[in-house]
């Protein structure tokens, strides 16, 4: 069995093993990014973190929504005044709320955020007790997610989101 850390073992084995035998092999396909492959050619953009940037109506009221009624975790706050934001955690990526729009822009009506939690019944419960807006009652779509619906204070429309166990994004059988 091969480790997956840095240290285990001898003779390359552990991650860096890992990737130097999947470099060498030509596992990673063309036109990937090949982070860690030995005089790999950079192929594509190499991001290294990301963001969604939300200006909202009112800066105030939408921080408050995003800290206190959906209860997400801050990254970072910087700048003062009509200048200032906050990054909040978002799973694997951030969402940062600052500045202010005018009015709620043409992209606005199409922008949807998709947050996945572990308990979809929990959080309902959970944002109900907040006072969060729920277009949508949480119930299993066709395509097997369970799903709520949610807005926030300028209408951003926000898909709250449990996989189930068995869903094929989580278990892949024969694979």
């Amino acid at each position: 069995m091969v480790g997956l850390g840095a240290d285990a073992g001898a003779g390359g084995g552990g991650r860096r093993g890992v990737v130097a035998s999947a470099c060498a092999s030509g596992a990673y396909p063309p036109g990937r990014v090949r982070n860690g492959c030995p005089g790999a050619k950079l192929e594509g953009m190499d991001v290294l973190s990301g963001r969604i940037l939300l200006r909202p109506i009112d800066l105030d009221r939408s921080l408050a929504f995003y800290r206190d009624v959906l209860g997400l975790a801050i990254a970072r706050e910087f700048g003062t005044g009509i200048h200032r934001g906050t990054v909040f955690f978002l799973g694997g990526g951030f969402l940062e709320v600052s500045g202010t729009a005018a009015e709620a822009g043409p992209g606005c009506a199409d922008l949807r955020l998709w947050l996945q939690v572990r308990d979809l019944v929990a959080t309902h419960k959970e944002l109900l007790g907040r006072g969060a807006t729920v277009l949508r009652e949480p119930r299993r779509e066709e395509w097997g997610l369970d799903e709520m619906w949610i807005a926030d204070p300028d209408g951003v429309r926000i898909c709250v989101v449990q996989v189930p166990d068995r869903h094929p994004i989580r278990y892949r059988p024969g694979i």
